[in-house]
């Protein structure tokens, strides 16, 4: 089969042939028709998170495709279902996390000694067929173009699943702060939920994509969006703890703030600021991840019905060099998918 091989760590990618794998018992063998380029791809290609320590190295956590071959005792999944399969396929079974049977979800990634992750720990999804256990690939709604299936698998999980955690009321105000890959996604999610929905930018170039994705008022930081009236929820895409710190100043009494985004290098801090102690507003700081498969159903769902639609860049996978160095450099504006 082709595959996008990462051959060392910081080296392009490149197609070239490997074996196709063979599932094993309760495995399926999936035909990957598209597979959606995360950063965190560019974060192991790099070494920034460890890199794929399997040969050849291949990424890649957002693939769908169509099961073609089910390993013994798997009665889930037939020849010629459309499945997705997600980061987090298994963990170890046996930790003291496991043995308390929570729905796999990403938390798994960092409480078990031992998970099971699609591209990470195992090859991944960037190549014509990727092998995963049945009970972790996820059926797809009837309908749903693949392309548009692939970043739900990642980004649309996780913007779906931190506006779940937050768990907003029908009244209440939701801000997205950043609006990339996943906040184009969080922000249509909240607009599809009835919610007023602000965005949180400072690139002027996207106000009129932003208000065209549902945004009911545009901001450029904390300061404007308390003088707008604030958020009761707050969902951070922007993988910024500086700009996630700055906008709790437009976080309402009783608000929820939900860290998303990804910083490896700044800490989240709370002013100490005596006006509004964070201590008297009933505040919460939450953190969303992957938060299991119920919620990607949902989100799944809600794209297919139309109400949400990911903007992607749709890439050949003789173009997955050219795909790779544009998300590394932020050049693509929401998300890229590489067909396979």
């Amino acid at each position: 089969m082709k595959a996008a091989v990462i051959p060392e760590v910081n080296a392009a990618w490149r197609i070239q042939d490997v074996p196709t794998p063979e599932p094993g018992p309760g495995e399926v063998l999936v035909r990957v028709h598209a597979s959606g380029i995360c950063f965190n791809d560019v974060l192991a290609t790099r070494g920034i998170i460890p890199f794929p320590p399997f040969s050849p190295a291949i990424a890649g956590h957002e693939a769908v495709g169509e099961v073609v071959q089910a390993g013994a005792g798997v009665v889930s999944h037939d020849a010629g279902d459309r499945v997705g399969i997600p980061w987090i396929q298994g963990t170890c079974g046996r930790c003291a996390y496991c043995v308390q049977n929570r729905p796999l979800s990403g938390h798994a990634a960092f409480a078990c000694p031992a998970p099971r992750m699609t591209g990470i720990t195992v090859p991944g999804g960037h190549a014509e067929y990727v092998v995963a256990p049945a009970a972790s690939a996820v059926m797809l709604p009837d309908g749903l173009d693949y392309e548009l299936a692939a970043p739900v698998l990642c980004a649309g999980y996780t913007a779906w699943g931190a506006l779940s955690k937050a768990a907003p009321k029908p009244y209440e105000r939701v801000a997205v702060l950043g609006i990339g890959g996943l906040g184009h996604l969080a922000l249509q999610f909240a607009a599809a939920a009835g919610h007023e929905t602000i965005a949180v930018t400072r690139s002027p170039d996207k106000h009129a994509v932003v208000r065209e994705l549902g945004a009911d008022l545009i901001v450029a930081g904390g300061e404007q969006l308390e003088a707008a009236g604030g958020a009761d929820v707050i969902v951070v895409t922007a993988p910024s703890s500086t700009a996630a710190s700055e906008a709790m100043r437009g976080l309402r009494p009783g608000g929820r703030i939900v860290m998303a985004g990804i910083d490896g290098l700044a800490p989240f801090t709370i002013a100490p600021d005596m006006a509004r102690p964070f201590f008297a507003l009933g505040q919460q700081v939450l953190g969303a991840t992957h938060e299991g498969p119920d919620v990607l159903r949902e989100a799944l769902s809600i794209v297919a019905s139309g109400r949400v639609t990911p903007r992607v860049e749709v890439y050949d996978n003789a173009r997955v060099a050219d795909a790779f160095d544009r998300v590394a450099k932020g050049e693509v504006r929401f998300r890229a998918v590489v067909t396979y």
